[in-house]
């Protein structure tokens, strides 16, 4: 049977995407007591920095009777030029699993080719799927589901949006985008999805969050691209989550935002900090999915 590998959400059926919630929810609430990752070992690759990635994985293995090894770039041979294949195999004879978090996506499809132990794309440039799911169980326990729902994205067509096509074709709930021009989220992800669910692109963000039961963004310069934060700044000039903007969506919505923010520029300080926030139980979900994810690939039948 081949190894099984989470890249991308679709890499998930509708069913399997719905019992991965359901498990998430019922480790959350406690009632899930299995150690299914005991004496088994996550190697964790980080070419990008993290907190939430590095501190929910590394959490969520010891919680289910596992544990987490930190790689970075400085401490195995990748960071020295070690061809990615070789080191996969050669993980693949210490370890269970794999979770990465780099910049290019080929890194990680290429990781997954090679080993033999189950991949989880933790973030790249192209994708952050495991970000998104937590997104999910959020906008779950907030409003009951996304079916029927709404979803605005405000801001850049950056992994996060992609990420967020991606489950809207897989699941099937509506999603409006409102990008800048030259900051649209990739063609290839948004014209497959498209053919699944209502993904519509608008220019302008009230457009896109009238109505809307779900308001995200994230901030205008990823990591990596700090030296166009200013041009970006320029580009993104009303594309703020602000008090205004939230008015035009649904009473009941909520926001959300994949952290870190920045106060003043994507969203403003009163909505981050307001009642229709729930960034930190988003934030906390990672946690939750994550584990999850590890128990449904590295562990004993979940």
């Amino acid at each position: 049977m081949p190894t099984r590998h989470f890249l991308a959400i679709p890499d998930f059926s509708r069913p399997e995407l719905h019992a991965l919630f359901d498990l998430a929810a019922r480790m959350k609430r406690g009632e899930y007591r299995d150690r299914p990752l005991a004496g088994r070992t996550l190697g964790m690759i980080f070419a990008k920095s993290s907190t939430r990635t590095r501190v929910s994985f590394e959490v969520g293995a010891w919680q289910l009777g596992g544990h987490a090894l930190f790689l970075s770039s400085r401490d195995i041979q990748l960071g020295r030029g070690e061809p990615i294949r070789d080191t996969a195999r050669v993980l693949s004879r210490y370890l269970d699993g794999l979770m990465i978090r780099t910049f290019d996506h080929a890194d990680a499809e290429e990781l997954a080719r090679y080993a033999s132990i189950p991949v989880i794309n933790g973030l790249t440039d192209l994708l952050h799927p495991c970000q998104v799911l937590a997104d999910l169980l959020t906008v779950k326990e907030s409003l009951g589901g996304w079916e029927g729902k709404t979803v605005a994205w405000i801001g850049d067509g950056n992994n996060m949006a992609n990420s967020w096509i991606n489950a809207a074709g897989s699941l099937g709930f509506e999603l409006r985008l409102a990008c800048p021009e030259g900051y649209r989220p990739d063609p290839d992800i948004l014209r497959r999805n498209q053919a699944a669910a209502r993904i519509t692109l608008a220019a302008d963000p009230c457009e896109a969050a009238r109505g809307a039961h779900v308001v995200t963004t994230d901030v205008w310069a990823s990591m990596g691209q700090e030296e166009e934060q200013a041009v970006r700044a320029r580009a993104f000039q009303g594309y703020v989550v602000d008090a205004a903007l939230m008015r035009a969506a649904d009473p009941s919505a909520i926001f959300l935002h994949c952290l870190p923010a920045h106060r003043g520029e994507e969203v403003s300080e009163d909505v981050l900090e307001g009642p229709q926030s729930r960034v930190w139980d988003e934030a906390e979900n990672r946690l939750h999915v994550q584990k999850a994810l590890m128990a449904t690939l590295m562990g004993a039948r979940a």
